[in-house]
């Protein structure tokens, strides 16, 4: 697929959610479910286990998640987790990976 088809395919709001909703949580409910959080994900319930993470704003457990989706080779939902986890150093490397992606089409195209 040449790279004009494959920027037709990409959905006009974009591939990837990078806001959250901005939720006031008392500390204690914060702390309950970041260890919920982290027990959902110790059991392999990653979906879960990011809703949480995601409410909580809990960087940490964020960056495991993106860390996780590399390995299950899903980059984009990686970019996501350390986007939201606002960790500049991985994002970054995500970022030159894809420059060099798209830096490889051109040549291919020429």
């Amino acid at each position: 697929m040449k790279s004009p088809e494959i920027l037709k395919s990409i959905p006009k709001d974009g591939l990837l959610k990078l806001t959250k909703e901005e939720v006031e949580l008392p500390v204690k409910k914060k702390i309950a479910l970041i260890r919920k959080g982290n027990e959902l994900f110790n059991q392999g319930n990653f979906e879960m286990a990011q809703k949480i993470f995601i409410t909580a704003d809990y960087a940490d457990g964020l960056g495991r998640l993106g860390d996780h989706y590399l390995e299950q080779k899903k980059p984009l939902e990686a970019f996501r987790m350390y986007w939201l986890a606002k960790n500049k150093r991985k994002i970054e490397t995500i970022i030159e990976k894809i420059a060099g992606i798209i830096k490889k089409w051109i040549k291919e195209e020429r």
